[in-house]
This record gives structure tokens, C-alpha cells and sequence, in this order.
């Protein structure tokens, strides 16, 4: 039995390796916000959507679309997702709890506690086809459609029947029936668990019943070695039996485990859900182009982590750069720039996972890499200067470059004066443009800003922090010409009052 329910053909690999630069991503998009938040404080549930999320951006536009489906029928019945994912955790759990420990190496305990499994696991596939009975018709999605019609076909009550039977005979307190045959040297071979044939007899046929041929021979009460002997003969009859019902017991097992783990990805997504309807926050599905094309556009996009550690609505920006491979923001410090920036990396992760994004609506071309040059503070772990240490990640980035990547830069390359760091950037971007590589720039450069405003290039969108004219920030971004001054005496003043020098301020 296959779950099916984040990939259309198989499962779901919650071992494959996270993305080389998730450690990067993680820190400059603030994407445990995000994890902590559909994980509520549960270890797995954090584990597998942060696994979901960086284990590498799927171009696979019908795997995005399936696991849209999947999700829209989460949101629309969560009562009965939450029910199905309970019965995998409570299956699991009681699993845990049947481990015999130094014992789990004999064939008889091996038996009986894979018998106790298999009875729990029996009440709780009866759970499944309950709800698969009931609950079919409101579910639309192809993943859901498959998983339950799976259910109805594999767990017929024929099914429970036969194998109740056969646990309720393995069960049996009336010692066991074994059959096996004299080898080289007297050797017993070829043990094999015979079924009895069940009949119970009174004590007057038990005393009269006519005698079957054989020799019977009874141990003594203190004879440990004749129970030790016997005890090894019983074993070896059982041997092939009690290992095929173990394996049995793990094939339910890890059907369990698996529908436990998919559906953890939705769960994370039903608990962030949650969260952003309390705040009054927008969301959609967002509309995956395939790579080969140049869209990105939005409405009231926002920072959904910011909005989570906030804990309130936040500001969402609304820009429609299609056929843009190189977006330059710029304008007043503390106007929304960051925030805008990781919201466009944020919503591409989500996007491409699966998720719904945190906007009115979402468009936007696949990219197989998403990638995150921000500025770093200067720290003893820095082997070189700041620059040189920007540079290096640079490198870094360009090596492991994908055909269709995306690139954030936030405040690159200003650990030099403003001609050089302008240079460096402007050599940089331009490389990456010849290789058609969709770049969005944060930055208070303006000879680099400036320098790709005055080129007629129909590829780029300046856009610009809304600055209104008495110095209040509205968090918004416009498109307009960069400005030389990004309005540092603005913060200034904010904080410690009174007036100084423009040109006094670090801009």
C-alpha cells in the first residue's frame, strides 16, 4: 500500500540531502519563523516541512499542481486529515510500545508480540476504511481520489476476516502443532508449524478418543534441560513463521509511517494556515509558470515571517515585473526593502514546495535554485575582511549556479566605497544577466543603480521605497528613478531628536 500524496508516483524521501545553501537560505529569508510556525513545537512535523521546503526547489510545475489539489482538499475537510494523521502517529506509538527488547531475538516472542502488532494495526486500518467509507465524495483532489479508492480496494472485509482468523489461531494458548523430519545424524530438519485442526474435545473424549500412532513423552517439572530443549524445537517450528509475520507487521508499519510523514507536510501547512487567517492575512495558490518563460508578479505580497514574529497584518506590495530578469530596489533606509526581498524568497520556496503564498494573488516562473548574497556582519569567525568574505560567497554561489536559478542580493558588496562596490556589482550582475539568471538587488550603490537606469533595458525594473515628503515611510515600493540618498537622517532624527548635518549621516 503507497500514501501518493506529495509526489504522483512515489513517495515522498524524507532522507534526500537538504539544498547546499540551506544554512544561507535558512538564515537570510528567517525560514525557522516560518518552519516553528507549522511545526508548533511538534520535532517531526519540523522536521519534514523543513525537509519539504529545502530539499531542493522542484521545477516539476505537476507535482506543484498536485500538491495544490491535495492541500485545497486538506483546507476543505482538515477534520478528517487531523483524524487520518492521528491514527498513523497513535499506530506508530503502539508499535513503540510491543518492544520485547533481549528478547525480540527468539522466534516465540518474536510471534507473539508481531501477533499483538498486527491486532492493533487490524483496529486501526478499520479506522482508514471507516473514513475512506464515509468521506470519499468530499475529497476532489487526484491524491486523495487514489489514497482512499486504495483503501477500499486492499481492505476489503474479506481481508480482516482472513487475517483475524488466522492471528486468532497464532494466539491459541493450546501449545502448537509441529511437524519435522530426521536428517544426518539424527539431526532434526525441515520443522514446520502445522495448523491444528481446532476442534475442542470434552474430558470424555479426551479420555476415550481412540490413541493416534506415535510415542508420547512428558518432561518433568524440574527438568530445566528438557525445557530448554523443548523450548529450542518450538522456536525452530516457529522460526519461518514468526519472521514473515514480523515482516508483515513492518509492511503495515511503514505504510503507517509514510502516510504519517506526507500528511506532516500538510498538517505544517493547516497549522501556518490557521495562524495567517487569525492575523487577517491573504493567501492563495499560487500560479507556477514553467521555467522557459520570465513572470513574476504579484498583489499585497508579504513578509510572512515578519507578519508571524509581528503577530498583526503587515504592509504587502504589489509589483508586476513579467519579463524582468533584473529587478534594482532602492530608496529610503528602513522603507520595506528587505522585508520586500524576503518576501519575494519566501514566496518562491512556498510556491515551489506546494504551499500557498502569503498574497492576494502569485505568479511566478519555476527556478530550479534559489540563492541569497546578504550582507553579513563582521564577526571572529571571518577569516579575511568583509569584502573579501563577500566575495567568496559570491564565488561559491557562482559555482553552484543552476540553468534556471534565482538571486537575492541584499546591500552586496557595500563593504567598500561606493565606486568600487558599485564596479564589483555591476560586473557581477551583468554576467549573470548574459545567462538570462533573474536577479533582484537590494542596494544603496546608486552609481550601480544609476549605471543600469540609464541603459535602455527593457529586462529591468527599478522600483523604489515610498518616502512621503514629511520623512514617514509607508512600506510600500513604487517604481521610480534611484535616488542619491536613501534618507538616513530621517532614522536619525527618529531616534535621537534634534538636527544634523546631511552630510554628517552614513547613507
Amino acid at each position: 500500500m503507497k500514501a501518493f500524496l506529495m509526489y504522483r508516483d512515489r513517495d515522498f524521501n524524507v532522507q534526500q540531502p537538504l539544498a547546499w545553501n540551506y544554512q544561507a537560505l535558512t538564515q537570510d529569508l528567517e525560514l525557522n519563523t516560518l518552519f516553528n510556525a507549522m511545526a508548533q513545537e511538534d520535532k517531526f512535523l519540523f522536521d519534514v516541512v523543513r525537509k519539504a521546503v529545502l530539499s531542493g526547489l522542484s521545477n516539476d510545475r505537476e507535482t506543484i499542481l498536485y500538491r495544490q489539489a491535495v492541500l485545497k482538499d486538506c483546507l476543505k475537510n482538515s477534520s478528517v486529515v487531523k483524524e487520518i494523521y492521528s491514527i498513523a502517529v497513535e499506530s506508530i506509538e503502539g508499535e513503540k510500545k510491543n518492544y520485547w527488547g533481549l528478547l525480540s531475538k527468539y522466534p516465540t516472542h518474536i510471534l507473539s508480540r508481531s501477533v499483538d502488532v498486527l491486532q492493533m494495526f487490524v483496529t486501526m486500518l478499520k479506522k482508514l476504511k471507516r473514513l475512506a467509507d464515509e468521506h470519499t465524495a468530499e475529497f476532489e483532489s487526484p491524491g486523495f481520489t487514489r489514497f482512499f479508492a486504495m483503501l477500499k480496494k486492499e481492505l476489503v472485509d474479506e481481508y480482516f476476516a482472513s487475517v483475524e482468523n488466522h492471528l486468532k489461531v497464532l494466539k491459541s494458548e493450546n501449545g502448537v502443532l509441529i511437524s519435522a523430519g530426521l536428517g544426518k545424524g539424527n539431526k532434526g530438519i525441515d520443522y514446520m508449524l502445522r495448523k491444528s485442526n481446532g476442534q475442542k474435545q470434552s474430558w470424555r473424549e479426551r479420555i476415550f478418543a481412540p490413541k493416534l500412532p506415535g510415542y508420547t513423552f512428558y518432561i518433568a517439572d524440574r527438568d530445566e534441560s528438557g525445557f530448554r530443549a523443548l523450548s529450542e524445537l518450538k522456536d525452530r517450528g516457529l522460526n519461518l513463521v514468526a519472521n514473515a509475520l514480523a515482516q508483515s507487521a513492518d509492511h503495515i508499519l511503514s505504510f503507517f509511517t509514510m502516510v504519517r510523514t506526507e500528511l506532516a507536510f500538510y498538517m505544517g501547512c493547516l497549522n501556518l494556515h490557521e495562524q495567517l487567517v487569525q492575523l487577517g492575512e491573504p493567501m492563495c495558490f499560487p500560479l507556477p509558470i514553467d521555467s522557459g518563460e520570465c513572470r513574476h508578479s504579484f498583489e499585497e505580497l508579504y513578509d510572512v515571517s515578519l507578519a508571524l514574529t509581528m503577530e498583526q497584518k503587515v504592509v504587502g506590495n504589489t509589483v508586476k515585473a513579467d519579463q524582468k530578469n533584473l529587478v534594482i530596489i532602492t530608496g529610503a533606509n528602513q522603507g520595506g526593502k528587505s522585508t520586500c526581498l524576503r518576501s519575494i524568497g519566501l514566496s518562491q520556496l512556498m510556491m515551489q514546495c506546494g504551499m500557498f503564498a502569503p498574497a492576494e494573488s502569485f505568479s511566478a516562473n519555476l527556478c530550479d535554485g534559489l540563492f541569497t548574497h546578504y550582507k553579513r556582519e563582521e564577526d571572529t569567525t571571518m577569516q579575511s575582511g568583509k569584502l573579501d568574505e563577500e566575495l567568496g560567497r559570491m564565488s561559491e554561489i557562482v559555482y553552484h549556479l543552476t540553468p534556471n536559478p534565482m538571486v537575492l542580493f541584499n546591500e552586496s558588496f557595500a563593504a567598500t566605497n561606493e565606486r568600487e562596490g558599485s564596479e564589483i556589482a555591476r560586473q557581477i550582475a551583468s554576467a549573470l544577466l548574459e545567462k538570462h539568471i533573474k536577479i533582484f538587488f537590494v542596494t544603496h550603490l546608486y552609481e550601480f543603480a544609476h549605471g543600469f537606469f540609464d541603459k535602455p533595458m527593457e529586462q529591468a525594473m527599478f522600483l523604489r521605497a515610498e518616502r512621503q515628503s514629511d520623512g514617514t515611510r509607508t512600506f510600500k515600493l513604487i517604481e521610480g528613478e534611484p535616488l542619491q540618498t536613501s534618507y538616513g537622517k530621517d532614522v536619525y532624527q527618529k531616534i535621537f531628536g534634534g538636527e544634523r548635518p546631511v552630510e554628517a549621516i552614513a547613507q
